[in-house]
């Protein structure tokens, strides 16, 4: 009985050895697994990058094409205002306004103002609308408030300078004067009787 307790601890310690060697092997073969997951993981995140990248370059080459010239058109709206400031000078002077001779002069401004508008048209450069808009701060530009009983607050009354946009995206803001309600002073007046 001795003799077969021996073998049998003999057989169960050999038992043992296999399951020793084996979990080596599994830990082995899980390692490789965890590798090849982690390499597979690193390759995907790699190829996203690059994907990302890829996506990227294309809308910097479409925005280089479609606004490459965005400070060039800026640059050139200071003509358009010059010409149209030229023409408003000519016209409200009253010793230019009376002379005939100025007239052709007139007129050849008129058509460089409305060649370079055609121009300006052509390239997607267009003038912001401001009459009968309320104030967007994306598009314009409020220099001043100016009390209105009449007009809604916010209301656009003026425009001091005209915005364009390239496309989509804003070229320069409208200058503009804004409507502000009146009662704002009358209020200030009545809380300091109201404080005496």
């Amino acid at each position: 009985m001795v003799e077969n307790n021996q073998k049998e601890s003999d057989k169960s310690k050999k038992d043992q050895n296999k399951d020793d060697k084996s979990e080596p092997e599994i830990k082995k073969e899980k390692s490789l697994e965890d590798k090849f997951a982690e390499s597979e993981d690193r390759l995907l995140r790699s190829l996203a990058e690059i994907e990302n990248q890829r996506r990227r370059f294309e809308k910097e080459i479409k925005d280089a094409f479609e606004f490459g010239s965005f400070n060039f058109a800026k640059e050139s709206l200071a003509i358009l205002d010059n010409l149209q400031r030229a023409k408003l000078a000519i016209k409200n002077d009253e010793v230019l306004k009376n002379n005939k001779d100025l007239d052709k002069f007139l007129e050849n401004i008129t058509v460089i103002e409305k060649d370079l508008v055609s121009i300006f048209e052509k390239n997607r450069i267009k003038k912001i609308n401001t009459k009968n808009n309320k104030f967007d701060p994306n598009l314009h530009q409020a220099m001043s408030e100016i009390e209105d009983k009449k007009a809604e607050t916010g209301a656009i009354l003026k425009e001091i300078q005209p915005g364009y946009m390239l496309g989509e995206r804003l070229l320069r803001p409208a200058l503009v004067s804004v409507a502000k309600k009146e009662s704002s002073k009358n209020e200030e007046k009545d809380e300091k009787k109201d404080e005496k």
